[in-house]
């Protein structure tokens, strides 16, 4: 693709997402892949506003209370995605601990708007761990995305200062719920490298994934942001990054994305068409 056509086509996304009053994580994160994905007419919708009531020392998401839920956006969500062409569709969300289900009836009723306007759509869901709530998980299960996806981020070790107000057994517990509740539903993590964990720590958060039935990971380079954020302890190897991929397929992993430049919505799509849990035709209600 030509730089002077990808660029006309992030240009073009950007009004896209302004006209509709769209949140993007690319945009919020500061994600390295935004002009390759905007590039593409692809984006990773974030909902429930722009405020996330944590504060993981990585993430360049703004911190505060949230407005309530609009509910005008999953029309406006629709709305974005049908004039974006899109046949897989991720969605995200900042962590709402100030509403009573965390925004899961909010996630449901995103999901069941695509799902019931577009034939065929496949959505897949980043979701918060909802403080641990299992009738959160329950509803937005209810919606039917094609990916349930919660990451872990990090290793156990790191969470008091990287994943400040979130607990590592409690994300394992919504990926294990998940399987147990929706088993037909392929789950997905990610981890970010960089904190200062070990290469051993790394590989007993990747078995404990598979402990818990995930079928997709991905594992990405940590950037800092901003001076303000999280040092970046260590930069990986791309030898490094496929070791890694090589052990998670090892595990059992039915794909693996490992690089330095991986996100957790990164070519999404990839992980769900062209793994062995795709089946041509199917479609979950």
């Amino acid at each position: 693709m030509k730089p002077v056509l990808q660029l006309s086509r992030v240009h073009e996304v950007k009004k896209i997402l302004r006209r509709a009053g769209l949140n993007t994580v690319c945009e919020e994160s500061r994600c390295p892949n935004i002009s390759e994905c905007f590039g593409n007419r692809t984006a990773t919708f974030m909902i429930l506003g722009d405020r996330c009531t944590r504060a993981c020392s990585f993430c360049n998401v703004s911190r505060g209370s949230g407005k309530k839920p609009d509910p005008s956006e999953p029309e406006r969500l629709l709305e974005a995605v049908e004039c974006l062409g899109l046949d897989y569709v991720v969605i995200t969300s900042v962590t709402r601990d100030d509403l009573e289900d965390g925004g899961a009836d909010h996630f449901y009723r995103c999901i069941r708007t695509l799902k019931e306007n577009i034939p065929g759509i496949k959505v897949e869901v980043l979701i918060p761990d909802f403080g641990g709530m299992v009738e959160s998980l329950k509803r937005v299960l209810d919606g039917g995305p094609d990916v349930l996806n919660h990451n872990v981020e990090t290793v156990p070790r790191l969470y008091p200062r990287v994943r400040n107000g979130s607990d590592y057994e409690r994300s394992l517990e919504v990926l294990r719920k998940s399987k147990e509740l929706a088993p037909y539903i392929p789950t997905k993590s990610a981890l970010i490298l960089g904190f200062g964990e070990t290469f051993e720590e790394v590989t007993r958060v990747m078995e404990d994934l598979r402990s818990c039935g995930v079928d997709f990971l991905t594992v990405g380079q940590y950037y800092q942001p901003s001076f303000r954020h999280h040092p970046v302890v260590k930069y990986y190897s791309s030898d490094e990054f496929s070791l890694i991929e090589k052990v998670g397929y090892d595990l059992g992993f039915k794909f693996v994305a490992s690089g330095p430049h991986v996100r957790s919505s990164y070519r999404a799509f990839e992980a769900y068409f062209t793994s062995s849990l795709y089946i041509p035709g199917e479609h979950k209600p």
